[in-house]
C-alpha cells in the first residue's frame, strides 16, 4: 500500500512537470525568417581530431545562403594529433581562417578553444557548433533574422541525430529529441536553463561582459550550458530558444555503449557545477523517480506480486510523457521513432540511474584525453 501511494504521489508530480514542458512546447511558436538581416556573424569551431568530419561542416559552411560577406569561420584547432590541419587547408581564404587554441596543451580543453576563437571573432554575433555537425543551408540565415528580430544576447537552437536502426542508436535519437523538447520548453518560459553546444548564438560583447568562461573554466564540459547560467544570471530575458526546422543542426550519435557511456558521463559530471536552482530541483526529481522504478523491480524480484506496481509505474510514466514526445517528434519529423518508445523505456530509465551516479566519480575519456 505505502509503495501504490508512493508511486502514485511520483506519477502526479511527474504528470504536472512534463505537463508544463507540453504546454510551453506548444505556446513556442516556429520561427520563419521574414527578414533580410545583414548582422556580421563568426562562427566558432573547436576541433580536436576531427579530419573525417570537419570538410563536410566546412562545405556546408560554404553553402549557407546567408552572405559570405557577412559571416566569417574561425576553426580553433584543440591540439589535434591527426591530419585535421591538413584536411583543412583546401577551404582557407580570408573568411576562413585557422587559428590554434591560446593555451598550454596540457591545460587546453574544448572551452579554452572556443575561448580563444570568440577573442579572435569580428563578429558581432558569434556562432557555434561542433566539428562533427552538418548544418543546413539556412541555418546562419535563420539565425541572423532572429537575433535581429529579437535583439537577444543568447540563443539556443535545436540539434538533432542522424542514426541508423541499431539500438544504441535509436535509444540516443529517442532520448535526444526528448532532451530537445524540455530545452525548447524551459528555455523559451525562462524556467530553467538548457542548451547544447553543437547548435548556440551569443554576442560577442555578451561573452566579453561575462568574461567568457571564466569561473567555469576548470570543469571540462560545459561550453554551452554552464555559459548559459552565467548570461541567464544577468537577464534570463534576453536569452531566448529558437524553435525552427530550418536551423536545425544534425550530428552524429555515438558508435559503441563505451563511447556512449563515456559521453553521458561527460554530460552529467558538469552538474555539480550548476547555478541554476530550478534546473537542480528538477534534475533530482526526476532522478528520484527513475530510482523509484529499480526500487521497484527489487522489490518484484524479491515478490513477484510487485511486477504489477512495476507494470503501473511503466504504463503511467508512458502515458503522461506521449504526448509531449509525439509533438516534439513531429517538429523533427521523426514521428517513427515512437513506436519504440515503450519498449525503450526500461532502458532509458536504467541507463540514468546508472550514469547520474557514476558521472560524479572516476575519470572519463574525451578526443583521446582521459579527464575527471
Amino acid at each position: 500500500m505505502i509503495l501504490l501511494f508512493t508511486i502514485t504521489f511520483f506519477l502526479l508530480l511527474y504528470a504536472v512537470l512534463i505537463f508544463f514542458y507540453w504546454y510551453h512546447w506548444l505556446q513556442t511558436k516556429s520561427f520563419k525568417a521574414t527578414t533580410k538581416p545583414s548582422i556580421n556573424i563568426s562562427v566558432v569551431i573547436a576541433a580536436r581530431n576531427e579530419e573525417r568530419n570537419l570538410p563536410i561542416l566546412l562545405k556546408a559552411l560554404q553553402d549557407q545562403t546567408y552572405p559570405m560577406h557577412l559571416f566569417e569561420v574561425i576553426v580553433v584547432d584543440d591540439y589535434s594529433n591527426d591530419n585535421t590541419r591538413e584536411v583543412i587547408k583546401p577551404f582557407l581564404s580570408e573568411r576562413v581562417k585557422l587559428i590554434h587554441s591560446n593555451t598550454a596543451k596540457e591545460t587546453s580543453s574544448k572551452k579554452k578553444a572556443i575561448e580563444t576563437g570568440v577573442r579572435s571573432a569580428t563578429g558581432e554575433l558569434i556562432v557555434t557548433t561542433d566539428a562533427d555537425c552538418i548544418v543546413p543551408g539556412t541555418w546562419l540565415a535563420t539565425i541572423a533574422a532572429y537575433y535581429q528580430t529579437t535583439n537577444t544576447s543568447f540563443i539556443a537552437a535545436p540539434v538533432q541525430f542522424i542514426y541508423n536502426n541499431s539500438l544504441l542508436q535509436i535509444l540516443q535519437a529517442m532520448d535526444f529529441i526528448v532532451l530537445q523538447g524540455i530545452t525548447a520548453s524551459a528555455v523559451s518560459s525562462h524556467f530553467h536553463t538548457m542548451a547544447n553546444g553543437a547548435n548556440l548564438a551569443y554576442t560577442r560583447q555578451s561573452f566579453m561582459n561575462a568574461n567568457g568562461f571564466e569561473g567555469i573554466d576548470n570543469v571540462a564540459s560545459g561550453d554551452d550550458l554552464l555559459l548559459m547560467q552565467k548570461l541567464w544570471q544577468k537577464d534570463k530575458h534576453a536569452v531566448t530558444y529558437l524553435k525552427s526546422n530550418e536551423a536545425i543542426v544534425t550530428t552524429q550519435p555515438m558508435l559503441t555503449w563505451k563511447a556512449f557511456i563515456n559521453q553521458r558521463k561527460r554530460w552529467a559530471s558538469k552538474s555539480t557545477a550548476y547555478t541554476d536552482g530550478k534546473l537542480k530541483a528538477v534534475l533530482v526529481f526526476v532522478y528520484s523517480f527513475n530510482l523509484l522504478f529499480f526500487v521497484l523491480l527489487v522489490a518484484a524480484l524479491i515478490n513477484a506480486t510487485y511486477w504489477q506496481l512495476v507494470l503501473f509505474y511503466l504504463v503511467g510514466k508512458t502515458a503522461i510523457e506521449l504526448p509531449f514526445v509525439a509533438s516534439v517528434a513531429k517538429f523533427y519529423k521523426e514521428q517513427k521513432l515512437l513506436k519504440y518508445f515503450i519498449f525503450l523505456q526500461p532502458i532509458h530509465i536504467i541507463y540514468t540511474i546508472i550514469i547520474g551516479a557514476i558521472s560524479q566519480f572516476g575519470n572519463y575519456e574525451w578526443k583521446g584525453r582521459q579527464t575527471k
